[in-house]
């Protein structure tokens, strides 16, 4: 799509949900701007530990407690608040909220997860806005919102472009309204609709499947680029850490499961 067409359509589709691009100074005051430099861990899996010496955890939003993100806190650290936002988990406490109709294909390689109907706003929304507050009461400090390229995968729904820009931008200003910052997760081909609105990104694989070039404006505004890659896949700290330190990148290797072990650059 050339970049005016790109423009016209951000512009549509801000007006239409009546969503104003730029955060007002006291938004963007009050809330945390990761910036190039942030080190970090990611642990979804098992009993985070908090005393690491990192600037910041990601943490899975409904099994972390508000205890949890006191100590982080406490010692120093930022907590980034993970939740899905393109997918329906049949383990979670809100799972019976969805309904039925905005529940897709089952999510390759996850059979307990199905994709979600994004173009349904009118049922996503409260569900996610309820998932930020649960964010916001336990003390996160951003969100990280999963599964937020649905238009690109085999969903049961054909999710255009401009739908699931719609989508992305409701939950920028959603996260922004209770003082979260917000990650872009993935989604390398909105970064230059979305770097304005996002605070931070967050990558998995990029250096695997060399696309971390196009996750660099946000570097170039001076917002954090947080890279995953997976053991997996045969990556190395050897191979994708001068790559990462040459884009500003803040990148970590871990295992799939992203349980506790880690190693930085």
């Amino acid at each position: 799509m050339k970049a005016l067409a790109k423009a016209m359509l951000l512009a549509l589709v801000l007006a239409a949900g009546a969503i104003s691009a730029t955060p007002s100074p006291a938004q963007a005051e009050t809330r945390w701007q990761p910036a190039p430099g942030t080190s970090w861990q990611w642990q979804l899996s098992s009993r985070p530990e908090t005393l690491l010496d990192v600037d910041a955890y990601d943490l899975d939003g409904f099994d972390t407690s508000k205890a949890t993100v006191d100590r982080i806190h406490a010692n120093g650290g930022k907590a980034i608040c993970y939740i899905s936002v393109g997918s329906w988990e049949n383990w979670r406490p809100d799972k019976g909220r969805f309904p039925k109709r905005v529940l897709g294909r089952d999510y390759y390689g996850w059979s307990w997860e199905k994709w979600l109907d994004i173009r349904d706003l009118d049922a996503l929304a409260p569900i996610m806005e309820a998932r930020m507050d649960v964010c916001k009461e336990k003390g996160f400090d951003a969100v990280e919102p999963d599964n937020m390229d649905g238009y690109q995968n085999r969903t049961g729904f054909k999710i255009t472009y401009a739908q699931q820009l719609r989508y992305n931008t409701f939950l920028a200003e959603a996260a922004h309204e209770r003082g979260l910052a917000i990650a872009m997760k993935n989604d390398p081909d909105q970064v230059r609709d979305l770097v304005d609105l996002y605070d931070f990104a967050i990558t998995e694989d990029c250096f695997e499947w060399r696309w971390c070039g196009e996750m660099s404006p946000f570097i170039e505004n001076g917002k954090a680029v947080l890279a995953a890659e997976y053991t997996d896949t045969g990556a190395k700290l050897a191979r994708f850490c001068p790559r990462a330190k040459a884009l500003g990148f803040d990148a970590i290797l871990k295992r799939r499961n992203l349980g506790a072990w880690r190693r930085g650059c």
